[in-house]
């Protein structure tokens, strides 16, 4: 999905249904055996101080020619405090373009010290951050004042299809890794990753598009999966390009329940008293935006792209609050543009870059622009918030310059016990893709939040939620699984802030602070949106 921003924390949209049987897929990656890491002193702050170790896991560019060229995987590594070691626990946060190479400092973020057990284990995935080689294609591709995404005349839907074949021109300058990026390849990658750790077994933490990732490893490798948490869960049917288009009902979904929440603090933010007066400017205000950009450079896309991460977390609605009174009633353009920058790095695109390297050759991606069309206007109408700038975000599909792959299909009926969360209302990953995995995965069990918005929330500091996921991790003990197709426990979901001053409560509810604040330090620097 989508943001030009925050676009990676899922899923794209896809149509192949061909599979790969597993015993060829996984073959050429046991033909290849990594060398050990060679550890070091990491560079990074937040490694530097949770005393992290850092190196380099070299593996083939393409696994059928295991002795050939070969690419550089960055890794970091925290190692376990218990006097006993549970293994390893390798952590994806998603994207696809996420990068993980800070994770290995999440294991603090679980309760009852569960997290000492184990060896925790970041990554940048192939193409990615400190990976080598690192994709780029065009760092001004998100710039400012962008055309306006729903495509109401011919010039603007030309205007787009035109920018995204740009972009896909632009893509093919990185050459031979452009064939070998798929979730298969990444796949791979973490079982040369488990090689070279000497490991028979690995723990695994994914979140978003991660939760695909390990779908596909223990597809591949069910022998080799010790434990799994999937948090906010990819569905496999819809690899990727229905994916996309049921993101954007969902979020349009969840920017109502926003709009909801700013009625609700009328008294502190003046944005209107009920939903419909605050969507109503809303949406005045992003027109208003693409005749006349705020400081020559927030137009209306940009203003989408701001508030889209309304849709995906409750962490940073008060923020985003904040820019939008501020805009309507004192001119501030600065704080918008602060947000879109914290989401769209100027001059960066690495992470958009692998996303849409990922995306457009896991699958074939359809070809015919009509479809597109036809498929997008239909989707607007029920679900206006987002959905144009969606399909523009993976446009570059259309004209991409490596051929796809097709999609293993996903099968976890040999795969040990794993546990999966899902707030059910996540619109990045809608809940059915969880109870889709759940019938998949037989021995897994599956934690909901009724009513939640937030996107991959657990380690946040709702102990419904973390002390589960504590106890899995210590002992292997699932909630008991329920028969039928709902989830097994339901949790409370992440609470939406409380604003200081407001007159509707004299009680600050917020998440704990102390896991809350842990994850988010370690996922600071993994999304690149």
């Amino acid at each position: 999905m989508k943001k030009f921003v925050a676009a990676l924390a899922v899923a794209g949209i896809g149509v192949g249904t061909m599979a790969l049987a597993p015993s060829a897929t996984a073959a050429s990656a046991q033909d290849f055996d990594p060398k050990p890491i060679s550890w070091a002193a990491c560079t990074r702050p937040s490694l530097v101080k949770a005393g992290a170790e850092c190196g380099f896991l070299e593996v083939p560019l393409d696994y059928a020619k295991p002795g050939g060229e070969k690419i550089s995987i960055a890794v970091s590594r925290v190692k376990h405090k218990s006097a006993q070691s549970q293994g390893v626990m390798v952590v994806n946060p998603g994207g696809p373009g996420g990068s993980g190479l800070g994770l290995s400092t999440l294991g603090r973020a679980v309760p009852k010290k569960a997290g000492e057990e184990y060896d925790w284990i970041g990554f940048d995935p192939r193409g990615v951050g400190e990976s080598k080689p690192s994709l780029t294609c065009d760092g001004n591709y998100a710039s400012y004042n962008r055309p306006q995404y729903v495509p109401t005349t011919r010039a603007i839907e030309k205007a787009w299809l035109d920018k995204a074949k740009g972009y896909a021109k632009a893509c093919a300058k990185n050459g031979a890794i452009l064939e070998h990026i798929k979730t298969i390849d990444v796949a791979k990658d973490v079982d040369s990753l488990r090689k070279a750790l000497g490991e028979k077994q690995i723990n695994y933490y994914g979140f978003s598009y991660g939760t695909y990732l390990g779908q596909v490893y223990s597809t591949l490798f069910p022998q080799n999966v010790r434990r799994m948490v999937f948090d906010g869960t990819v569905d496999p049917r819809d690899v990727w390009y229905k994916a996309n288009l049921n993101q954007d009902v969902a979020f349009d979904k969840n920017i109502k329940t926003y709009f909801g929440w700013l009625a609700k603090y009328d008294d502190i933010y003046h944005l209107g008293k009920s939903a419909s007066e605050v969507e109503k400017l809303w949406y005045a205000e992003q027109k208003k935006l693409y005749d006349k950009p705020a400081g020559g450079v927030i137009g209306g896309s940009e203003w989408t792209d701001v508030f889209l991460q309304a849709g995906y977390y409750v962490f940073g609605w008060e923020d985003m609050a904040n820019a939008f009174s501020g805009w309507v009633h004192k001119g501030d353009w600065q704080t918008l543009k602060d947000l879109y920058d914290g989401s769209n790095p100027p001059g960066q695109d690495n992470g958009y870059a692998v996303y849409a390297a990922v995306q457009c050759t896991d699958v074939a991606w359809p070809q015919n622009w009509n479809r597109w069309k036809f498929d997008n206007w239909v989707t607007h109408f029920r679900a206006p918030f987002e959905t144009w700038g969606n399909a523009w975000f993976n446009a570059p599909c259309l004209n991409w310059q490596a051929k796809p792959g097709k999609p293993v299909e996903i099968d976890g009926r040999k795969v040990p016990g794993i546990l999966l969360v899902n707030e059910e209302n996540d619109a990045a990953t809608p809940y059915p893709g969880s109870l889709e995995i759940r019938k998949r995965y037989p021995n897994s069990s599956l934690i909901s939040a009724p009513g939640g918005t937030t996107h991959s929330g657990s380690l946040s500091g709702v102990s419904c939620v973390d002390d589960k996921i504590a106890d899995y991790l210590l002992t292997g003990k699932l909630p008991v699984r329920k028969p039928g197709n709902g989830s097994d426990v339901q949790c409370t979901p992440v609470p939406p802030p409380v604003p200081e001053g407001s007159a509707a409560t004299s009680k600050k509810s917020d998440v704990p602070s102390s896991a809350a604040e842990v994850k988010k330090e370690a996922l600071a620097q993994a999304l690149p949106f």
